[in-house]
């Protein structure tokens, strides 16, 4: 297999991580904003939507989007939930994922880190997304108050796509975590994972 990732989104980390934590030999690709090699994946049509991550299957075929992915990889391991109700659950977080939560904690996160952004991270629209996103946050925070994960008894794939850009979300996004004591310890559960890699790795 081939991955087309991002380095710097949380995206392609997400795929990364569920790799490392199932111990799954996968070559990655660099295709950073700006790069020659995201030129040329784009130009080869290694990207069908235009935009990593993708996977490549040992058969040529291509996978985009990065919670199609998850599941791809996921099915059929412990990350996959039997019951049927836990499994729905589970997609109901990752449809919300990118319904909701990316388009605001990883939107504010991009406008404050990305240089080719800055211009569109006016103070009005930082402060909107910034008490959009402790909104958000907050929807999170009710529900581990509760529970140790997110769907189930059991980590699962809700839980590695949450965590990419959740556990970065002071950090790149300047969300005040603290107010989220329910949700940083669930990013510990999700840290101490065997296998677990950061961002970075």
């Amino acid at each position: 297999m081939k991955l087309y990732s991002m380095p710097s989104s949380g995206n392609s980390y997400k795929v990364r991580l569920l790799l490392a934590l199932l111990s799954r030999a996968c070559t990655v690709v660099d295709v950073e904003y700006g790069s020659l090699a995201l030129e040329a994946a784009q130009r080869d049509g290694r990207l069908p939507f235009g935009k990593a991550p993708v996977l490549e299957l040992s058969d040529g075929r291509l996978l985009p989007e990065s919670n199609a992915i998850l599941c791809w990889l996921g099915e059929g391991t412990r990350f996959w939930p039997t019951d049927a109700v836990e499994r729905a659950e589970m997609l109901a977080w990752m449809f919300w994922e990118q319904n909701q939560h990316e388009g605001v904690i990883a939107v504010r996160a991009a406008l404050a880190c990305y240089p080719h952004r800055t211009a569109d991270a006016t103070p009005e629209r930082m402060a909107a997304l910034l008490e959009a996103g402790h909104r958000l946050l907050g929807i999170m925070e009710a529900h581990l108050a509760r529970r140790d994960w997110l769907a189930g008894d059991a980590v699962s794939l809700a839980d590695i796509c949450l965590y990419a850009y959740t556990h970065s979300a002071g950090s790149r996004g300047g969300f005040d975590m603290a107010r989220f004591p329910a949700v940083g310890a669930w990013l510990d559960r999700v840290a101490a994972l065997p296998g677990h890699v950061t961002i970075d790795a």
